[in-house]
């Protein structure tokens, strides 16, 4: 894949499918984000960047077990791939080498 960089929302859709490892599914990224970030998200928009996101190679999905409290319907659950990881911190690394070149920041930041 053509390195073209994330928008906003399919970097935090990949950080929250990090952070949730094994339980990454549609709901559980969908309230992850908005933890971290304070804003509501549609959860349409979620299952629409994870397809997306899996479409690009940047992510891998299987089915999960059913449940009762599911209706017997199985999650679809979503982990990063190398080459998502990759992208990931080729994100980072673009993002804090900038912070870095912003005149009179506190090099903590």
């Amino acid at each position: 894949m053509k390195n073209k960089g994330l928008g906003e929302f399919e970097e935090l859709v990949l950080l929250a499918v990090c952070i949730l490892e094994d339980e990454a599914y549609g709901v559980s990224v969908k309230r992850e984000i908005e933890k971290h970030t304070g804003r509501s998200i549609l959860l349409g928009a979620v299952h629409i960047t994870l397809y997306r996101l899996q479409d690009k190679g940047l992510l891998q999905s299987e089915m999960g077990g059913n449940s009762s409290k599911r209706g017997d319907r199985r999650k679809r659950l979503f982990r990063l791939t190398e080459i998502g990881m990759r992208q990931l911190r080729s994100t980072q690394e673009v993002r804090l080498s900038m912070w870095q070149l912003i005149p009179g920041l506190d090099p903590g930041i």
